[in-house]
């Protein structure tokens, strides 16, 4: 695995860094260097965005972001850079929807603001989806 990180995986809460393991287990199965954080959209916006702007001169390539209920992260994050960014819809125990209310949000990103999304808690897809962008 090289040393420099290429993808960076960002969550809203430490609660979603377990659920995000199936990324770091695909990208670590690729040989693919990544960092994970934990920032939300709602309660650290600014740390967010900072995050988002300073990817790319920190060499990142791919930003997956792992989101539930209204699922912001992605959306905030994709705002601030010029990376591909991929989604993860996240079920929560508050929603009602089971994760939809999160899918939803996430494919209803306004136009110049893409993020591109898997399915509710694949986030092995979006580790699969970013070693393909890498790639291309």
């Amino acid at each position: 695995m090289s040393e420099q990180p290429l993808v960076g995986i960002l969550v809203g809460s430490e609660s979603d860094v377990e659920r995000m393991q199936a990324a770091v287990d695909e990208l670590d199965a690729r040989g693919i260097a990544h960092e994970i954080d934990v920032r939300s959209a709602h309660r650290t916006p600014d740390a967010v965005a900072e995050y988002a702007r300073s990817a790319r001169g920190r060499g990142l390539r791919v930003l997956i972001c792992g989101a539930g209920l209204a699922a912001a992260l992605p959306g905030v994050v994709a705002a601030h850079t010029d990376l591909p960014v991929i989604g993860v819809p996240l079920r929560s125990r508050l929603s009602v929807l089971d994760g939809l209310d999160a899918l939803l949000s996430l494919v209803q990103m306004p136009p110049g603001v893409p993020v591109a999304t898997v399915g509710v808690d694949n986030a092995k897809n979006a580790a699969v989806l970013a070693a393909r962008i890498l790639g291309a």
